[in-house]
């Protein structure tokens, strides 16, 4: 089913053992979690969704906190998919009304692996 879009729930676990990712804190997701916590809010939910495209799968991510739904503003390559996350953890942040660091206090971009 070409186009289709699939989706998993994915709530605050780890990636797995062995994802590039694994056990790497990441800067949106743990702001936004922070932010959940110190504001009382339920807990964010990050949902996977992919699309086929062609010969290759999309990734993309949304966030769900509460009854509202925030998805990511971009698709990636599958070993991506934390980017995903993050990209939707920083649009929840900016549509939560939280003030972006400045660049100074943000993590360094650590690059591929």
């Amino acid at each position: 089913m070409s186009g289709a879009v699939s989706s998993m729930q994915y709530g605050l676990s780890l990636p797995s053992p062995s994802s590039p990712t694994a056990g790497r804190r990441t800067y949106w997701q743990e702001a936004l979690i922070d932010h959940c916590r110190n504001t009382r809010m339920t807990p964010p939910v990050f949902n996977i969704v992919s699309d086929r495209r062609g010969g290759r799968t999309a990734w993309s991510s949304s966030v769900t906190i509460g009854a509202q739904q925030i998805p990511a503003r971009f698709w990636y390559d599958g070993q991506n998919v934390d980017n995903a996350k993050e990209d939707a953890a920083e649009v929840a942040l900016q549509q939560l009304g939280v003030q972006s660091p400045t660049p100074s206090a943000r993590q360094p971009w650590s690059g591929p692996n």
